[in-house]
């Protein structure tokens, strides 16, 4: 693959809906260019974006690929992103790494769920946009309606600088409205205006040339003057317009017909901005800590942001990096600034899909990727050692929906953590831990398919095979009074005994306190060497719970008398009688479970909001505030995690996919009598097993 200057580079990342036809776009876009020489297409799963084995099996992307294409001089490096919500990872990352997106719809189901979601995800980088209405040719196919939706969801200026020829069965091509041509057929072949659609033209195309217009203080003073732009001053129009957002370029077509590609690939490299047209990016420099703008320039210092990493079968695990300042080369050494330490890079490649195209060089304003760099992580920074900066990191969301995973054999035991490791790696919304309280190996992803397709890889990339159930809540035990409790351990056996006596005071502490161990024995009833033993016995228990097997949290405990025998008393009888006095005392204090409660964020669109406060009404919330912004309503409420464990699921049961929600731990607080009660049976049931 050729170099190309940086004013020739587009980076485009496709948004949608899940099945509005990304990976069959990227496909057409491929094979137009001459990249490949047959139409794959996703029902068959031979498409060049979704080559992993869990996407062709699904029929749906789960990862985003790069599609670099090359057309008319322009290298247009396409990121085929995922539709279904799980997979916002990899759509936050791609959109972190990209100048423009094209936002594609079904022109049937027109803006659906994933489109409001996309939309404001572009919003949040205010990154310039067009977008493409796919299935032109389908059954109810409406370009107007479309048209319509968008103008009614969306607070922009959207453009139409394409018409469709005909549609459903009879779509056969697109009018430009800017060169007043008309692409017709599956080769886009050039020819005259068909008369049914010459009626259309009239409006549309003004709406154009005043948008062209007013995107450009010389262009208005000409089209007032003369009432008339010519071709050359629309394209430049346009484009103003575009990299200034102020208008939405809407175009047509349909992928799977491969109609209408050919004047959307003129349309990205003509209008969309090249990486000069975007502001600077602001890294960090770590000598002195201030701000640094960056040009985009190949005579800069290097930075390059790592913004995907990818654990591939043959080359180990692969990097995707993108190029903001200077150039990276193959067999040369970079710096990682997160870790401050050198990085040796091998061949670097251009990546198209699954195929890696060796290059020796990727530039400023462009996207490559390198094997086995086994110290770097997304969101890292590779620069010059002389110029070490940090570049702003892609903002991930946290993960909502939790599994238990627990090894099915003891090979996959051994394996099980360093191949949930590089899983989540690969994808930073995927998270794991090991809870001490419950003694499980928590997987935490975006939702149940998320998790689903984690655990499936495990199985498929790293030969882990692992069983899933739903997470025990991590409660706690704690008492509510002070109270004594003393024991007496006395084993006599032939040859030496054992024999311990211990007298304790125990105490509720604040919530959060922790453990607090106090030695009040005076007189020498019991040697001061014997203080640990206790302790240790204590700390035994405590872990593994007295009332329900959870661990005991803020108690303080004091030993105050006790006795001990010259030849009998030793560390193991202390341990023993440290441990059985802590339960008596436990039982006598009052003892209750303590339950997680978490901050909750919901945010659904307000048709719904009845419909989720009637449902945290039933799950013991404590509703703290609601607020509306633009259509949307935002409830902020505390509610205990064992009724949140499947939020996710119900969440999208109830508002049909459009709400989202985030978590984090608020506090602990007591859980109430009738609920502990069937927790602590249920534990006792456990034990019995």
């Amino acid at each position: 693959m050729k170099e190309y200057k940086i004013g020739q580079l587009r980076n485009v990342a496709l948004l949608a809906h899940g099945s509005a036809g990304k990976t069959s776009l990227a496909e057409a876009m491929l094979f137009d260019t001459g990249a490949i020489s047959r139409l794959g297409r996703v029902g068959e799963g031979n498409t060049v974006a979704d080559f992993d084995e869990e996407e062709i099996r699904r029929g749906i992307s789960l990862n985003t690929a790069v599609i670099p294409c090359e057309w008319n001089g322009y290298k247009l490096n396409v990121l085929d992103t995922p539709g279904y919500m799980d997979f916002v990872g990899e759509v936050k990352g791609a959109i972190h790494v990209v100048e423009s997106v094209l936002i594609v719809l079904d022109a049937v189901g027109g803006v659906e769920v994933g489109t409001e979601l996309v939309w404001g995800y572009a919003d949040e980088r205010n990154l310039p946009r067009m977008v493409f209405i796919n299935k032109m040719d389908r059954e109810n196919a409406n370009f107007e309606r479309v048209l319509q939706m968008l103008s009614e969801k969306f607070e922009a200026r959207f453009i139409p600088i394409q018409l469709p020829i005909g549609q459903e069965s009879s779509f056969q091509g697109v009018v430009d409205l800017v060169g007043m041509r008309a692409y017709l057929g599956s080769e886009g072949k050039q020819g005259e205006i068909p008369s049914q659609v010459q009626g259309e033209i009239d409006d549309y195309r003004l709406q154009l040339i005043e948008a062209a217009a007013e995107s450009d203080d010389e262009l208005i003073e000409k089209y007032f003057d003369q009432g008339e732009l010519s071709e050359e001053e629309l394209r430049r129009g346009v484009k103003a317009g575009v990299v200034d957002r102020t208008i939405v370029p809407v175009l047509c077509g349909s992928a799977t017909q491969n109609i209408g590609i050919q004047a959307l690939l003129d349309a990205v490299a003509l209008y969309m901005p090249s990486p000069l047209d975007a502001p600077p990016i602001l890294a960090r420099g770590l000598a002195t800590n201030e701000e640094v703008p960056l040009e985009t320039s190949e005579a800069g210092p290097l930075a390059a942001l790592v913004w995907k990493t990818l654990a591939d079968p043959y080359v180990g695990k692969l990097t995707y990096f993108r190029v903001y300042s200077g150039a990276m080369e193959s067999d040369s050494r970079v710096f990682n600034a997160r870790r401050g330490e050198e990085e040796r890079l091998g061949q670097l490649y251009c990546l198209r899909g699954k195929e890696q195209i060796p290059v020796n060089k990727v530039s400023a304003g462009d996207m490559g990727g390198v094997a086995k760099l086994s110290g770097v992580s997304t969101g890292d920074t590779l620069c010059d050692k002389d110029h070490p900066i940090l570049l702003p990191a892609p903002e991930f969301p946290s993960p909502i929906f939790d599994v238990a995973v627990a090894p099915k054999t003891k090979a996959d035991s051994a394996k099980m953590g360093a191949a949930l490791t590089r899983l989540c790696e690969e994808d930073p919304t995927l998270h794991w831990r090991q809870e001490p309280s419950t003694r499980q190996v928590i997987l935490s992803g975006m939702g149940e398919a998320h998790v689903d397709i984690a655990v499936r890889r495990l199985e498929s990339k790293f030969g882990v095979s692992v069983e899933t159930s739903t997470p025990k809540v991590p409660y706690r035990e704690t008492v509510t009074r002070t109270a004594h409790a003393q024991y007496r351990h006395k084993k006599q056996t032939g040859g030496a005994g054992q024999f311990a006596e211990v007298h304790v005071r125990i105490e509720p502490l604040p919530r959060d306190s922790g453990f607090e161990y106090v030695w009040e024995v005076f007189g020498g009833a019991i040697s001061s060497s014997f203080m640990p033993s206790i302790e240790k016995g204590v700390k035994q228990v405590m872990e593994q719970g007295v009332i329900a097997g959870y661990p005991v949290v803020d108690v303080k405990l004091a030993v105050v008398d006790g006795k001990e025998h010259p030849v009998d008393s030793k560390d193991i009888a202390f341990q023993i009688a440290g441990r059985e006095v802590f339960k008596l005392a436990m039982q006598k204090a009052g003892p209750v479970l303590l339950e997680p409660i978490m901050n909750v964020v919901i945010t659904v669109p307000e048709q719904y909001m009845g419909d989720v406060l009637g449902d945290l009404n039933t799950k013991r919330a404590r509703v703290q505030g609601m607020d509306q912004q633009r259509g949307w309503s935002i409830v902020t409420a505390q509610v205990p995690l064992a009724e949140m464990q499947r939020y996710a699921t119900d969440l999208r049961s109830i508002t049909q996919g459009r709400g989202y929600f985030t978590m984090t731990l608020s506090h602990y607080e007591e859980v109430p009598a009738h609920i502990a009660q069937e927790i602590i049976d249920a534990a006792k049931r456990e034990a019995g097993k």
